[in-house]
């Protein structure tokens, strides 16, 4: 095990917060979401089956705090609000593709079995 994640390891790792917010229930799926560009709120919500309004706005403002995605406010009349990653939520999502590579090819062959 490498040092690197042996510090993960520690209660008062920094990276503990943000590994808990990409791998929370709706974090990957968010970061999924929006790798094919800027989506507004309900396309998001349409695009992720069964996740709530809440969840979405509480991982949307939690990941623009992080700094993994960038809300942008279009002053038109409604406002019209975009959410896209940013070069650093880009490359979480980019990272995370191999591992839901193995999730979707593990979920076929339990399914089968």
């Amino acid at each position: 095990m490498s040092g690197d994640t042996q510090t993960l390891l520690r209660r008062d790792c920094p990276g503990r917060v943000l590994l808990d917010h990409i791998t929370g229930k709706w974090g990957v799926l968010v970061l999924t979401s929006l790798t094919m560009g800027p989506l507004r709120f309900h396309q998001l919500r349409a695009r992720i089956d069964g996740v709530s309004d809440k969840m979405l706005t509480q991982t949307l403002r939690t990941f623009a705090s992080d700094g993994l995605v960038e809300r942008t406010v279009i002053p038109t009349a409604p406002p019209s609000v975009t959410y896209e990653l940013t070069d650093l939520g880009a490359e979480a999502a980019r990272e995370l593709e191999p591992f839901l590579r193995w999730v979707r090819t593990t979920a076929a062959t339990t399914a089968t079995t």
